[in-house]
C-alpha cells in the first residue's frame, strides 16, 4: 500500500506549480519546472512542440501502453481594450467567469516581461457611489482591471507597456488547512499534476518497474478543449485523464474521495476501464465515488476526438466550487494514488 507521505508530498509539489501563473497559452514556465520535476525523479521527460510535457514512467509491456493525462494550464484573461480612463477590459481565458475573479488580486504580463498588479473590479466599484452595485451583471463588459499604477489614461497605460493581447492572471490564494482541506484556485489541475509527480516518487523510491509501458503527458490547453490532442507515443492502448472530481448538487462524491467518472457532457467513458478503475479502487480500499457530469469535458476526449484509438478514463480527486476557488482534501489526493496504484498492480 502506498504510504500517506507521498499524498502530502503531492501537494506539497501542487503547491509549488499553483504559485506559477500559467494559464493557457501562457504555460512555458509551468511546463519547465514540470519537466524539471519528473527529470528529478529519474524518469525521462521533454517539451512537446505544442509546449506540453511527456515524461515516460517506463514498463514492460510496450504493446499495451498506458498514459496518464493531466493539465498545468489554468483559467484566466487577456487584455483586449484599454479603456480612455486607464482601465482594462479583459476577454476570458477558458471557463473564467467575472462574478468568481470580481475584487480578486491579479498579474498582468507585458511582453517586455514587465508586471503590473491589479484588481478585478465591477466599473463604477464604490457602494457609496454606486446605488446599482448590488443588482448589476457581473461578465467582462461590466468589469474591469483596475492597475496599482497612477494610470488616468489609455496613454498612460502603454507608457507603462501594457497592451491588448497582454495576459491576466489571478492570484490562487493557495493554503492548506489544519484538517486537511486543500484551497486554491486553479486546483484543476495542478492538484493531479501533483498526484502525478507523488506517483512517480512512488516508484523512484522503490525502483519499481511497471507492468506496463506507462506514459504521464501534462498538457498546456486542456481549458481551451486541445490539450490532449497530440503526442500518444507509440503502443498507447489507453489513455486517462487524472484530472478534477466533481463536487456539487446531484452528485455523490465528496472532497476527501476520489471520483471516477462515468460519462460527462462528452459521453461515455469505456466501460472496460471504468470497470478497472473501480476494481482498483476496491483492490486498494480506497474511498470513492461514480458519477456523471453534467458540465464537464476531458483531455482524454480531445486524444479521442483526434483520432487515436484507444480505450479513455478519468479519475480525480474531489474538488468543490470548480472554476471558482477551489476546494479538495488531502485524503482526495491519497484515494487518487490508491487508484493508480491498484489499476497497474503496484
Amino acid at each position: 500500500m502506498i504510504p500517506l507521505d507521498y499524498a502530502n508530498y503531492a501537494w506539497e509539489r501542487a503547491a509549488e506549480l499553483l504559485s506559477i501563473d500559467s494559464p493557457s497559452g501562457f504555460t512555458e514556465k509551468a511546463a519547465l519546472w514540470v519537466k524539471n520535476a519528473f527529470e528529478a525523479l529519474g524518469f525521462p521527460a521533454k517539451i512537446t512542440v505544442k509546449g506540453g510535457v511527456l515524461a515516460d514512467l517506463g514498463g514492460q509491456n510496450a504493446e499495451n501502453g498506458l498514459l496518464l493525462e493531466a493539465h498545468t494550464d489554468t483559467l484566466g484573461g487577456m487584455v483586449c481594450r484599454i479603456k480612455d480612463n486607464g482601465r482594462l477590459q479583459l476577454t476570458k481565458i477558458g471557463g473564467m467567469r467575472a462574478e468568481n475573479g470580481e475584487t480578486e488580486n491579479l498579474r498582468v504580463y507585458t511582453r517586455e516581461g514587465r508586471i503590473y498588479d491589479g484588481t478585478l473590479q465591477l466599473c463604477n466599484a464604490s457602494v457609496h457611489v454606486n446605488g446599482s452595485y448590488g443588482d448589476a451583471k457581473r461578465d467582462f463588459d461590466t468589469t474591469e482591471v483596475v492597475l496599482d499604477e497612477d494610470v488616468k489614461s489609455a496613454e498612460d497605460v502603454r507608457k507603462l507597456g501594457v497592451e491588448v493581447g497582454d495576459f491576466v492572471c489571478f492570484d490562487p490564494r493557495t493554503r492548506r488547512t489544519n484538517s486537511g482541506y486543500l484551497k486554491s484556485r486553479f486546483l484543476d489541475d495542478k492538484l493531479s499534476v501533483g498526484i502525478l509527480l507523488g506517483f512517480a516518487r512512488y516508484l523512484a523510491d522503490n525502483k519499481i518497474t511497471l507492468p506496463r509501458k506507462t506514459f504521464v503527458h501534462v498538457t498546456v490547453y486542456e481549458e481551451v478543449g486541445h490539450g490532449g490532442a497530440a503526442s500518444v507515443p507509440a503502443g498507447v492502448t489507453e489513455a486517462i485523464s487524472v484530472d478534477m472530481g466533481c463536487v456539487g448538487e446531484g452528485l455523490s462524491c465528496t472532497e476527501r474521495q476520489v471520483s471516477i467518472c462515468a460519462k460527462d457532457s462528452g459521453g461515455p467513458y469505456s466501460y472496460e476501464v471504468v470497470g478497472k478503475l473501480i476494481e482498483a479502487a476496491k483492490k486498494t480500499g480506497a474511498d470513492y465515488a461514480v458519477d456523471v457530469y453534467p458540465h464537464y469535458g476531458s483531455d482524454v476526449e480531445a486524444t479521442l476526438s483526434a483520432g487515436h484509438d484507444l480505450r479513455h478514463g478519468l479519475i480525480g480527486p474531489g474538488v468543490y466550487a470548480s472554476h471558482g476557488y477551489e476546494r479538495s482534501h488531502i485524503d482526495g489526493v491519497y484515494n487518487t494514488l490508491k487508484v493508480l496504484c491498484g489499476y497497474l498492480d503496484v
